[in-house]
C-alpha cells in the first residue's frame, strides 16, 4: 500500500477522535460553560449535522481545485475548528468550532475514499479504502480513550488542543506524501449530480443508512443496558467501548480485504451477521461475557460493511464518483441519528434497554434486503445485454450454413 495511505489514515484518526470524544467529555465541558447536560448534547448533535451538510457543500466547493489541495484545504478547516473549540470562551464559540470543524469530516472522508482508490490497482481499490478507515477505527480504541483521559484529567481544552495538532501532522502529510492527481477530464459538477439518478447509488446510501443504523441503535444505549442490565460498575464502559473499537478495526481490514475479491457476498454475509447478532444481544445482554463478546462482534459486523459499501458508491457512480462518495458519508451519520431515535422511542416506550438492539437488528435485515434487490436489479439490468451478445454468434453460424 502507497504511503499517502498513512497519511489520509492520520487525517482520520484525527476526525474520528473529534468526533466521538466529546461524549466522554459532556460533564467537564457542561460545568465549565455552566449549561446542562442536554444543552452540551448539542456539540454532539451540532457535528453531526455539520456531517450530513458540510459533505455535498464541501465537495461541490472543492470540484474546481484539485483533489490533494482540496483534501489539504479541508484539515485546514479540521484544524481551526479544533482551535477555535479549544480556545472558546463561551458555549456558543465552542459550538461553532465544533461546525466548522464537522464540515471537513464528510467531503475529507468522501473524497479521501476516491484518492485512495485512484492509488492502488482496481483489485486492491476496498482494501485501499479500508485502510484509510483504519485510522476512523483505532481513534476509537486509542484516541478516544487517551483524549478522554487527558481531559477528565487535565481539561478538556487540552485534548482539542492535541486533535487540532494531529490535524497539522495529517496536514503535512497529505502535502508530502500525496500525489497531486490530475482532476478527471470532462467530469463537472453536473456529471457527479447525474449520479444521483442511478438507482443503485440511492440503494447503496440506502443500505449505508440502514445497515450502519443498526450498529448505533444499541452502542448509543450501551452505557445504561450495560450497567442496568449486564450490571457492569459505571467505569466499565470505557472498556466496553474499546472492545467495541478493537472489532471495528478487524471488521474494517477484513472487510476492505473481501470486498475486492466477493463485494455482494461480503455485504450479505456482513449484514445477515449483523441482523442476527443484534437480535442474540437482547439475551447476550444478560451475562457480562456474552455481552463483551457481543460488542466487540457488533463492531466487527458493522464495520465490515463501510468498505464494500463506499467501493459500491464508487463504482455505481462511474466517472464522477466524489460527490455520491461524500454523501454516503453523509449516510452513515443519518443512519446514526435516525437509529439513536428509534432507540430512545423503544426505551421510552417502556420496553426496557435491550429493545433498542431489536430495532437495531430489523434495520440491518432491512440492509440486507436491500442488498439482495440491489443485486437482483444489476443481473436483470445485465441479462439483456448477455443475451444479444451471444445472438450474434448463433445469427453468423445460421449466414455460414446458408
Amino acid at each position: 500500500m502507497p504511503l499517502a495511505l498513512l497519511a489520509l489514515a492520520i487525517g482520520a484518526f484525527g476526525i474520528g477522535t473529534t468526533e466521538f470524544v466529546i461524549m466522554g467529555l459532556l460533564p467537564e465541558v457542561a460545568a465549565d460553560f455552566g449549561v446542562s447536560i442536554p444543552t452540551a448534547g448539542f456539540l454532539v448533535t451540532g457535528y453531526a449535522l455539520g456531517v450530513m451538510f458540510g459533505a455535498p457543500l464541501m465537495t461541490v466547493l472543492g470540484t474546481k481545485i484539485s483533489r490533494k489541495r482540496t483534501l489539504m484545504l479541508l484539515m485546514g478547516l479540521f484544524i481551526a475548528g479544533n482551535l477555535l473549540s479549544a480556545l472558546a470562551p463561551a458555549f456558543g464559540v465552542m459550538l461553532a468550532g465544533r461546525v466548522i470543524a464537522s464540515l471537513a469530516h464528510g467531503a475529507f472522508f468522501g473524497i479521501g475514499s476516491v484518492v485512495a482508490a485512484d492509488l492502488v490497482a482496481p483489485d486492491r481499490k476496498a482494501g485501499a479504502i479500508a485502510m484509510m478507515f483504519t485510522g476512523l477505527t483505532v481513534a476509537n480504541v486509542v484516541g478516544v480513550p487517551l483524549g478522554t483521559l487527558v481531559g477528565q484529567s487535565v481539561g478538556w481544552r487540552v485534548t482539542f488542543g492535541i486533535v487540532a495538532a494531529l490535524g497539522v501532522v495529517g496536514l503535512a502529510g497529505i502535502a508530502k506524501l500525496v500525489p497531486d492527481l490530475p482532476k478527471p477530464e470532462g467530469v463537472h459538477l453536473r456529471h457527479e449530480l447525474a449520479a444521483f439518478k442511478n438507482a443503485q447509488v440511492l440503494l447503496a446510501m440506502a443500505m449505508t443508512v440502514l445497515g450502519f443504523g443498526g450498529v448505533f441503535a444499541a452502542i448509543t444505549y450501551i452505557a445504561p443496558m450495560m450497567t442496568h442490565v449486564a450490571g457492569f460498575a459505571d467505569g466499565s464502559v470505557t472498556w466496553l467501548l474499546v472492545l467495541f473499537g478493537l472489532g471495528m478495526v478487524g471488521g474494517n481490514l477484513i472487510g476492505g480485504k473481501y470486498a475486492d475479491r466477493a463485494l455482494m457476498p461480503m455485504l450479505y454475509v456482513s449484514l445477515g451477521a449483523l441482523a442476527v447478532v443484534l437480535a442474540l444481544f437482547t439475551l447476550t445482554a444478560h451475562n457480562k461475557v456474552l455481552a463483551a463478546v457481543t460488542i466487540a462482534l457488533i463492531g466487527a459486523l458493522g464495520f465490515a460493511t463501510v468498505p464494500p459499501l463506499q467501493k459500491r458508491v464508487l463504482d455505481q457512480a462511474h466517472g464522477a464518483p466524489t460527490l455520491a462518495s461524500a454523501v454516503n458519508i453523509g449516510a452513515f451519520n443519518l443512519g446514526n441519528a435516525l437509529s439513536a431515535w428509534l432507540g430512545g422511542l423503544v426505551i421510552a416506550g417502556g420496553l426496557g434497554y435491550t429493545a433498542p438492539n431489536w430495532v437495531g437488528a430489523v434495520l440491518a435485515a432491512a440492509a440486507l434486503a436491500l442488498a439482495v434487490l440491489s443485486a437482483a436489479l444489476e443481473r436483470r439490468e445485465s441479462a439483456p445485454s448477455a443475451v444479444v451478445a451471444g445472438a450474434v454468434p448463433a445469427e453468423r453460424q445460421s449466414a455460414v450454413h446458408h
